[in-house]
This record gives structure tokens, C-alpha cells and sequence, in this order.
């Protein structure tokens, strides 16, 4: 099981199943919707997945017909997509989700639309938190 919330809380998820074919999307739309170089996405089961809190709170946007956005009116969070040919799973940001999760990425997808500034295999540092020089 899993459990998330939107950045201001409002709405709150569970996912009482696995996360399935989690991929790093580079495509433009994944680009621009998330506001990073990528997006991290899983498919789960509909019937797995519960709005705990916050439904008054979602609205929708659908980009192409039938490619429906869900998001927190409050704070724009993306929390989940649904597509009407196959109502049967929803894709989920990863982002969203507060659990740790088990199932790991399988690829990077739509790598020829990646950020041009975007390294996939950079070696640059790391830190806990912000860089050092960071006020």
C-alpha cells in the first residue's frame, strides 16, 4: 500500500496495489506539465487506487481528447492521469506518492525530446541538502 498527498496537503491518495512499468519521461508534454527535465510516471489499477481526502479540490485538464490531467486546484500538484480507452489504470506521478516505494524505473523514455540541458549520465556532486554556496 501506498499513501500520498498534493505539496498543500489537500488531497490526500492511497494505492492499495504495485506501481507497474515506472519510467523517466523526457517527452515535452511530461516536460512542461511537471515543470522539470522529466517525469517520473507508474501505471496502477484503478480499482487500487482512493481519493482519501481533497476530491472537491481535483480538476482536470485534457490536453488531447480522452487524456484527462488530474490536479489539485490549490496548489497544482499533478496527481494522476487517466486515459478514457482504458479506464481500467491511471498513471501516477511518483512525485506525489510519501511511501517508500519498492518497483524501480525500467527506462528513460523519449530520450530524443530530452532537455537539451539535461545530462542523463552526469557525475556531478551530491549533497543532503541545498549545494554549500546556497544562500
Amino acid at each position: 500500500m501506498y499513501s500520498g498527498k498534493c505539496l498543500c496537503g489537500t488531497v490526500s491518495i492511497r494505492i492499495n496495489g504495485s506501481i507497474s512499468d515506472i519510467i523517466h519521461c523526457h517527452c515535452s508534454l511530461c516536460r512542461k506539465n511537471s515543470g522539470t527535465a522529466y517525469a517520473t510516471n507508474g501505471f496502477i489499477n484503478a480499482a487500487d487506487f482512493e481519493i482519501i481526502s481533497g476530491q472537491n479540490n481535483l480538476s482536470t485538464f485534457s490536453f488531447k481528447p480522452g487524456r484527462n490531467r488530474h490536479f489539485c486546484t490549490r496548489c497544482g500538484s499533478p496527481v494522476y492521469s487517466s486515459n478514457d480507452q482504458d479506464p481500467t489504470r491511471f498513471r501516477i506521478r511518483l512525485g506525489i506518492i510519501d511511501s517508500d516505494i519498492g518497483e524501480r524505473p525500467i527506462s528513460h523514455n523519449f530520450v530524443s525530446s530530452k532537455a537539451n540541458w539535461e545530462e542523463l549520465d552526469a557525475n556531478l556532486p551530491r549533497y543532503d541538502g541545498l549545494e554549500p554556496n546556497r544562500k
